[in-house]
């Protein structure tokens, strides 16, 4: 959906000050304390699809555990689609409040998860992030190879993207 179909009052007034402060250059943040971390699981199209021969996706009882652990203010719980590499499945992602992210595939037992589950509420008693259990430490991979990113900045010429009224 395009921004033009709603009208600036169509929007809570968090979302208007955002909107304002992208309009004008600034850059965004939280200013409350958040989560340790985020883990994100791969929920995509190969992930948890048994129909297709990958190891199911334990979401309910992730969710429900989460839930009932209260640990989602510690170590988010984002379930999401395609995380890939589906050849990888099943896949998540752990991005640390520091901006430093690790991933792990090919979780295919209860345990895995338990063990996440875990690990998670020791977080939330430790008060840090701590380090994955070792006992996952096989399922770690690298996702990209190291790509210097270009010390030019990307020009758009003439072009816009996106014009507001």
């Amino acid at each position: 959906m395009r921004d033009e179909a709603f009208s600036p009052q169509a929007f809570n007034a968090q979302t208007q000050k955002l909107r304002s402060a992208v309009q004008q250059g600034e850059s965004l943040s939280t200013r409350r304390s958040g989560p340790l971390g985020q883990i994100f699981f791969c929920d995509g199209c190969c992930c948890g699809r048994s129909e297709k021969g990958f190891p199911p996706l334990p979401r309910e009882m992730i969710k429900e555990r989460w839930k009932s652990l209260k640990l989602n203010g510690t170590i988010q719980l984002t379930i999401s689609g395609c995380l890939g590499p589906c050849d990888l499945a099943n896949v998540f992602y752990l991005l640390g409040s520091d901006g430093v992210g690790q991933w792990f595939g090919g979780l295919s037992d209860p345990w895995h998860y338990e063990t996440l589950i875990h690990w998670a509420s020791e977080c939330q008693q430790a008060g840090e992030l701590l380090p994955i259990p070792a006992m996952l430490n096989a399922h770690r991979f690298t996702r990209f190879d190291s790509v210097p990113i270009a010390p030019q900045l990307c020009s758009l010429g003439d072009r816009k993207l996106h014009e507001t009224a």
